[in-house]
């Protein structure tokens, strides 16, 4: 639920903050005061396209933040799963900025978030629908969604064992694609396939052996400075008239008279012995290592050889041994592939049309769920059009084959309507009346609302073309679908505004400087002051104002029904 709305600094906003409630809210006011402003400002924080023309003359930013509490478990996981952190009270913050430079910058929670994640996120909370926004009910492809939504439990199951299926047949038919080529490619491959192969197998390589031969190698460049410190160490170990072993051998020997008149030193004779057997592998050790720097001059010449191979096969293949003998298993396979292409062909065509006669008989499954689905909801949909005074009009949910399938399965979706007695259906997009179709908004916001886990939806002048009874419907269906959800609705109707449960003024002054637009909460005698306003114009009568009175009694009755 939009719970608070601050603007700064948007279009003829100056600063305006504004607090909604839950149920219906209708925001109202004179033609030019700036109503669209406020939906503006609304699409812009919730992602909507932002160019200079938003901002105030004179500024050189605008800002606009939105408080939203979530209220339903799902919608948290999902904002979860977009790394939206939620607290513990359940409110998101979002903000959102745009300077004259053209930067935009967006925030929720505080957490920097880019527009498309902000789109994203919002798709969860807020529905808008403006009085051109019913355009979209023209697309098509809008159709099958919407269906869908309202029989997603039926769905489920079917659209899971499709998506698996149609994933393996994209696989298997991008494998018959590869096979199926001409034969210069074909041997070109085969060629390119057998180089590389032979090229790798003939270098023997070994995992690590190329850090295994630049360890030697530095250890030979380094011989002689090695062969230098290995002597002097030796001297110093053994080979001195005074080297650590006959010194250490000279103190053995002395403890060993000591421990003899002593027994308390006995422990000590046998550190000192154990010092001198370590110190006595440790001579033999390093003479071994002495022994073993004698080296073949050749021997760097070949590992730098070997070394140069192994950089041309990781330059070529891979940027590790493992990488290159990784490609070499993955070309020995395409190259099996490619010279079992004849029998592969026979095969993954088998595959194919078993997978696609496991795919039609899956769409016929969920063509019969969209078709059963679709008498349902189309006699819903009618039956609250009638609600809505277009007693005469049918509606009915078509569900077609098409030619081909798809991830969606193998049906084609349109909206068909009859809105006059004696008339055929036709497709939606041939209502030429703007009032008919905003009641057909209406009338599927209102039963996809059992389904629709959006908690605000908006609604802007949608009730365009209509008035007198029709008006009367339309605000009482409001009304209803606001007991569940949040409405927030821009309206010049005084039946819709009549039936809020927070009504709202937007209103235009004029200084001596700029116009500014404002908004303010209305209450007791300026609620029947508004409504007497959207009555009669301009000019406010006594019998204005008993209509008004008489119309906001007659609402609450019908809303404590």
């Amino acid at each position: 639920m939009l719970d608070k709305l601050c603007v700064k600094n948007f279009a003829l906003i100056d600063e305006l903050e504004v607090d909604l409630g839950g149920g219906l809210n209708v925001l109202s006011g004179e033609t030019g005061a700036g109503k669209s402003i406020i939906i503006g400002s609304l699409n812009f924080v919730l992602g909507g396209k932002a160019d200079k023309d938003i901002i105030k003359s004179g500024c050189d930013f605008t800002e606009v933040s939105a408080l939203i509490y979530i209220g339903s478990d799902e919608i948290r996981e999902r904002l979860r799963e977009c790394d939206i952190n939620i607290e513990e009270d359940n409110y998101i913050l979002i903000k959102r900025s745009f300077n004259t430079s053209g930067k935009s910058l967006c925030r929720i929670n505080g957490s920097m978030a880019t527009v498309g994640l902000l789109r994203e996120v919002s798709s969860y909370l807020v529905d808008i629908h403006g009085q051109h926004d019913h355009q979209s009910l023209l697309d098509t492809k809008s159709h099958i969604v919407m269906l869908d939504k309202l029989c997603a439990d039926s769905l489920a199951e079917p659209m899971a064992k499709l998506s698996a299926l149609y994933s393996e047949y994209k696989d298997v038919s991008a494998k018959l694609r590869e096979i199926d080529r001409s034969d210069r490619d074909v041997q070109d491959k085969i060629d390119l396939y057998k180089y590389q192969i032979n090229e790798i197998e003939a270098a023997h390589l070994k995992a690590g052996e190329d850090e295994e031969l630049n360890d030697r190698k530095n250890i030979l460049l380094s011989s002689e400075k090695l062969k230098i410190s290995i002597a002097r160490c030796l001297e110093a170990l053994s080979r001195s008239d005074n080297s650590a072993l006959d010194n250490l051998g000279i103190a053995v020997s002395e403890y060993e008279n000591i421990s003899a008149i002593d027994e308390s030193q006995y422990e000590i004779l046998e550190s000192l012995n154990d010092c001198y057997s370590i110190l006595e592998d440790a001579v033999k050790s390093i003479r071994s290592y002495e022994d073993s720097m004698e080296y073949d001059p050749s021997e760097l010449d070949e590992i730098e050889e070997r070394l140069q191979i192994i950089y041309e096969l990781k330059k070529k293949y891979g940027s590790t041994i493992e990488a290159v003998n990784s490609y070499l298993d993955k070309i020995s396979q395409k190259l099996s592939d490619i010279e079992n292409s004849e029998a592969l062909a026979l095969e993954y065509g088998e595959k194919k049309k078993k997978l696609k006669k496991q795919i039609l008989e899956v769409c016929g499954d969920i063509t019969e769920i969209r078709k059963a689905a679709a008498a349902d909801i189309g006699k819903k949909i009618e039956d609250t059009l009638k609600e809505l005074s277009m007693e005469n009009a049918r509606f009915s949910i078509a569900v077609a084959p098409k030619d081909k399938f798809d991830e969606k399965g193998s049906d084609a979706v349109e909206f068909m309507i009859s809105a006059n007695k004696g008339e055929s259906l036709k497709p939606l997009s041939k209502i030429a009346s703007g009032g008919e179709m905003s009641r057909v908004m209406l009338a599927l916001k209102t039963v996809l609302a059992d389904v629709d886990n959006i908690d605000t939806f908006i609604f802007d002048e949608i009730d365009a073309g209509i008035s007198g009874r029709t008006a009367q419907k339309v605000a009482e269906k409001m009304c209803r679908l606001a007991r569940s959800h949040q409405i927030i609705c821009i309206t010049h109707l005084p039946q819709i505004a009549a039936m809020a449960d927070n009504n709202y003024l937007i209103e235009k002054n004029d200084n001596n400087l700029s116009t500014v637009t404002n908004i303010v909460e209305l209450s007791g005698d300026k609620v029947y002051n508004e409504l007497a306003r959207l009555i009669g114009g301009a000019e406010i009568t006594d019998a204005t104002m008993d209509a008004a009175r008489e119309m906001k009694i007659m609402a609450d009755r019908l809303k404590g029904e």
